[in-house]
């Protein structure tokens, strides 16, 4: 039996990280690699990544001629990969479809189609392995679906093979977040033990979070031949000694990576001391979730830190040289001085990355539900909860001059003359081209919204 497992491009819509940053399908190389033994002989797996590929999906399904196609993606991607199996039916009736992802997990009715048959919204690997076998065994569609159906609760253990990278070989060196290129990626946790009111991680585990054993990590790491790691933990950052034996491990196994990771402001706050322990063996790079600089945004989140704890972790990470990449949710009730009091903050405890995101209720979410009613678009336009664009209409300012501001924060912090120097001495005139060519892509998208003021 043929099977590709595809990532698709996401939709013209979609306000594009991709110009910035390719990651590679981990969840699709998990996959590959945990194949059962017994039905190996009789599979034929590739990975097929349409960000990457330069061909169109139907001349590559029409070469390949699968059996059974499986599809992943987040809620930005519904659309397309409704599309996709679409045409995948129209080019080969017999094909079966399928689809899984974090999105899938959490609000797998949105994927509902008679182009797909098998939704994966809970232990993605083991319903997919129980997918290949029945059809193998000459099992329908409704039989399997009456299988994956079954009450089944989301595991809290990780027991899979290690991810298969070989599978992607011919993609890997356009692997890259930002300046860490080429970068490979490892999960060592999953789920958030924290309750941002906002936050979408949580739901994938049903509010559980769990971590792999750190023996086991570091022997997975090992075996990972490009130095740049990005750890790709919801919050790699929450146990000081599971963090301190990673630590003492990557020494006693003489391991030499450079590491990007996920972390609360508040635990870097309060271990300053782990922190420096994690930068000796590797850590270049931390994103937090600074949210915001307003007390009251920070308690409608439910965030538990507060804007002097935002200070510190900003001035710890800069004192041990870590590189930091804020994020920031932007409420729909910034006026014109808010954007230029959080710029002006910004800028002078000297952020050099920051990635400023409208508030976006996430279906499945605990805010979703209180915004549903003030929606700006149809929730079916999936492409465009991308956390980018703006979804609920602003109170004080137009849509239009919303966008604006955004694009105006950015350059004025993002765009100084002295983090253009440092960016350039720090990574390399080559690096820094690439990264303007691909921000550019993104700033034309805002100006885009900006002059038709959607």
């Amino acid at each position: 039996m043929k099977i590709l497992l595809v990532r698709p491009r996401p939709h013209s819509e979609t306000i594009g990280l991709q110009h910035v940053m390719i990651c590679e399908p981990l969840e699709l190389e998990y996959l590959v690699s945990n194949i059962p033994e017994e039905i190996k002989d009789q599979i034929d797996i590739k990975i097929l990544d349409m960000i990457i590929e330069t061909e169109k999906f139907e001349v590559l399904i029409n070469r390949e001629r699968p059996d059974f196609i499986l599809f992943t993606g987040y809620i930005t991607h519904v659309g397309v990969i409704k599309e996709l199996a679409k045409a995948s039916k129209e080019l080969l009736p017999s094909v079966k479809t399928g689809t899984g992802g974090v999105h899938a997990e959490v609000v797998s009715e949105d994927f509902k189609s008679e182009y797909i048959d098998f939704i994966y919204d809970r232990n993605g690997i083991d319903g997919f392995n129980l997918t290949v076998k029945m059809l193998l065994d000459g099992r329908n569609t409704e039989e399997i679906c009456n299988e994956l159906d079954k009450p089944a609760p989301k595991k809290t253990i990780f027991d899979y093979n290690y991810p298969d990278r070989e599978s992607v070989s011919k993609y890997r060196k356009y692997y890259y977040y930002m300046f860490h290129n080429p970068c490979a990626l490892i999960k060592t946790s999953f789920g958030c033990p924290y309750s941002c009111s906002f936050c979408f991680c949580r739901e994938i585990t049903g509010g559980k979070y769990f971590s792999r054993d750190m023996e086991d990590v570091i022997k997975e790491l090992k075996a990972i031949p490009e130095e740049e790691i990005y750890i790709v933990d919801d919050d790699f950052l929450f146990d000081r000694k599971r963090l301190k034996n990673f630590a003492d491990l990557l020494i006693k196994k003489n391991i030499k990576k450079k590491f990007l990771v996920y972390g609360r402001a508040d635990f870097i706050t309060e271990n300053a001391d782990i922190m420096a322990e994690l930068k000796n063996v590797g850590l270049n790079a931390v994103i937090v979730g600074i949210e915001s600089v307003r007390s009251k945004d920070l308690k409608s989140y439910n965030k538990k830190t507060t804007a002097e704890i935002n200070e510190n972790c900003i001035k710890i990470l800069k004192s041990l040289d870590i590189e930091l990449y804020a994020t920031l949710i932007i409420p729909l009730d910034f006026t014109v001085s808010d954007f230029d009091e959080l710029t002006k903050w910004l800028r002078r405890l000297d952020v050099r990355f920051v990635n400023l995101q409208p508030l976006t209720p996430l279906p499945g979410t605990d805010i979703f539900n209180l915004y549903t009613n003030e929606l700006l678009y149809e929730r079916d336009k999936f492409e465009l909860w991308d956390m980018a664009h703006v979804l609920l209409k602003p109170e004080f300012m137009s849509i239009r001059r919303f966008y604006y501001e955004l694009l105006k924060a950015y350059y004025k912090v993002i765009m100084r003359p002295k983090h253009l120097v440092y960016l350039v001495k720090r990574y390399g005139l080559k690096a820094n081209i690439k990264m303007l060519r691909g921000s550019s892509l993104v700033s034309r998208q805002y100006i885009g919204k900006i002059l038709r003021g959607i």
